[in-house]
C-alpha cells in the first residue's frame, strides 16, 4: 500500500472523525481497525426478526453537544427527545425518581469549593461521614459507578462536581441509530479515496520524525508521515502481554505513563426483547401502584440495577446496565449466567418467576466491553492528577505520533460520543495546521 499522509489506528467515533476533518482537508489517509466492522464502542445492531434496532454500545447524546449534533446535521440524520419517567425500586416498592436526594445540592457545593482534589470516596467519607447522610453517600456511590462506570475509590471528586453542576435534562437518540453517523464517516473517507483496512491487529508502530510504519498481526505494513493513535484507554493501559496491545519502537515511555493516570471504567450491557412489554401489564400497575407505560429508567438495588426501555417508543426491549467495579468483577462471568443474573435481578423487581420471564424472552444481547480486548472497558474518567496527563498526551511526539481519544475531552461530557468526536476534530486540527504534512 502506497504511503499517505497519515495513519490513524483505530476505526472508533474518535479515529473516524480525525480521518473525516483530513479527508475535507485534502489529505490522504489510512485507517486501520482491528475488528471486522467500524465504530469501535458505537455498535448498532439490526434485525428484521428481533431487535429491529438497538445499541449495544452508544445509545444516547447526553445534551445538546455541538459536534454531535452538527454532525448528525451534516450527514442528514434525524435524532429525537428520549422523553421517559424515572421510577426508583427499594425496599419492596416503586416510587418515581424525581426528587433530589437530601444534600445533594450541599454536596455540590463542598465539591465546586475544594481547593485540593480527592477521590470521591475519600470526599464523602470526609464531609458526608454522618449517619444522616447514609442515603447521599449511596446515591453519588451509586450514581459514579453506574452513569461514569468509575471506582469511587479513584474518581476526581472535583472533576464529578463539574460534571453534575452542568448536567443537561435533554437526551437524544439518533433515529435510524448510531451506526449510521458511523457510516456517514466512513462513505465519506472513502468517497475522496481513502482507506478503511479491518480485520488489522497492529503489533508494531515503528517511527523516526516525519515517517511511520504500522507493522500488522499478518505481517502486513503501512507507511505515513505521521500516525493518530486512535485506540481506547484500555487498550493503551494494558500490559504489554494482551492481545491487543501496540508495540512503539521506539518506546514512548512519557506517554504510556500519562495513560495510567486517567481512569477507564467498566461495563456490561445486556439487551432483552420479550414478547410483550410486561411491565405495561395491568398486573404489574397493581404491584407497582402506579402505571409503568411511561418509565424510561429503573433504578434498584438489584444485581443488575439499572434498567431502562425504549421510551418513548412502545416496544418490549429491556437494557439492563452494570456499571464500575461490580461490572469489573464479572467481567469473566459467561453470557449465559449474566443473563441468569439478568433475569433473577427482573425477577425480583417485578415479582414474575425467573422461568416466566424467560420464557417470554425472545431475543437477547450482551455486550461485555469491558472482556473485549478491544476496548477492555468502557469509558474514562478522570482520577486526581488527570489534567496533568492529559497535557503530556495531547502534545505531539516529534509532530510525527498524536493521540486522540474520548479520554482526551476536557469538559462536563466526559466519556461520551461528544467526547470521542470533539477529541477526533481536534486532532486533525492541530494536523492540518502543521505545515510539515507533506
Amino acid at each position: 500500500m502506497k504511503k499517505t499522509d497519515v495513519l490513524i489506528i483505530g476505526a472508533g467515533a474518535s479515529g473516524l472523525m480525525a480521518a473525516y476533518q483530513l479527508t475535507k482537508a485534502g489529505k490522504t489517509v489510512t485507517v486501520l481497525e482491528a475488528r471486522n466492522r467500524t465504530g469501535g464502542r458505537i455498535h448498532t445492531i439490526y434485525n428484521e426478526l428481533f431487535f429491529q434496532q438497538a445499541e449495544l454500545g452508544a445509545e444516547f447524546v447526553h445534551g445538546n453537544l455541538p459536534v454531535t449534533l452538527q454532525l448528525l446535521d451534516e450527514a442528514g440524520l434525524k435524532y429525537q427527545q428520549a422523553g421517559f419517567e424515572m421510577w426508583q425500586y427499594d425496599n419492596g416498592r416503586f416510587s418515581q425518581n424525581d426528587e433530589i436526594t437530601e444534600g445533594w445540592d450541599n454536596m455540590l457545593d463542598k465539591l465546586n469549593e475544594l481547593n485540593e482534589d480527592m477521590p470521591l470516596l475519600d470526599f464523602l467519607n470526609k464531609h458526608f461521614a454522618d449517619e444522616h447522610y447514609a442515603d447521599l453517600r449511596k446515591s453519588a456511590i451509586r450514581f459514579v459507578s453506574g452513569y461514569d462506570t468509575a471506582d469511587p475509590a479513584l474518581a476526581s471528586a472535583k472533576a464529578l462536581g463539574n460534571e453534575w453542576t452542568n448536567e443537561e435534562d435533554d437526551q437524544y437518540r439518533v433515529t435510524p441509530g448510531y451506526c449510521r453517523m458511523v457510516k456517514y464517516l466512513v462513505d465519506t473517507c472513502k468517497l475522496a479515496g481513502n482507506s478503511i483496512v479491518l480485520n488489522t491487529i497492529i503489533k508494531e508502530l515503528r517511527w523516526h520524525a516525519g515517517n511511520v510504519t504500522a507493522v500488522s498481526a499478518d505481517g502486513n505494513e503501512y507507511s505515513a508521515t505521521k500516525a493518530i493513535i486512535a485506540l481506547p484507554l484500555g487498550v493503551l493501559k494494558a500490559p504489554t502481554s494482551a492481545s491487543s496491545s501496540v508495540k512503539f519502537s521506539p518506546d514512548i515511555p512519557g506517554h504510556l505513563k500519562a495513560t495510567q493516570n486517567i481512569g477507564f471504567g467498566a461495563i456490561i450491557k445486556i439487551l432483552l426483547e420479550f414478547d410483550e412489554a410486561f411491565w405495561h401489564s395491568e398486573q404489574v400497575a397493581r404491584l407497582a401502584g402506579a402505571d409503568l407505560k411511561d418509565m424510561g429508567f429503573l433504578l434498584s438495588n438489584e444485581v443488575i440495577p439499572t434498567w431502562w426501555t425504549q421510551a418513548p417508543k412502545a416496544t418490549p426491549v429491556l437494557t439492563g446496565w452494570l456499571g464500575g467495579p461490580q461490572a469489573f468483577d464479572k467481567k469473566d462471568v459467561s453470557n449465559e449466567d449474566m443473563l441468569q443474573q439478568a433475569l433473577a435481578s427482573l425477577s425480583h423487581i417485578f415479582k414474575i418467576a425467573p422461568e416466566v420471564l424467560k420464557n417470554k424472552l425472545i431475543a437477547w444481547n450482551i455486550a461485555n466491553w469491558t472482556a473485549d480486548p478491544f476496548t477492555l472497558g468502557s469509558y474514562a474518567y478522570d482520577m486526581v492528577g488527570s489534567d496533568k496527563a492529559r497535557e503530556v498526551l495531547y502534545q505531539p511526539i516529534e509532530d510525527t505520533l498524536y493521540f486522540c481519544g474520548e479520554y482526551l475531552y476536557e469538559g462536563a461530557a466526559m466519556g461520551t460520543v461528544e467526547a470521542a468526536l470533539s477529541s477526533g476534530k481536534n486532532v486533525a486540527e492541530r494536523i492540518h495546521l502543521t505545515p510539515a504534512l507533506s
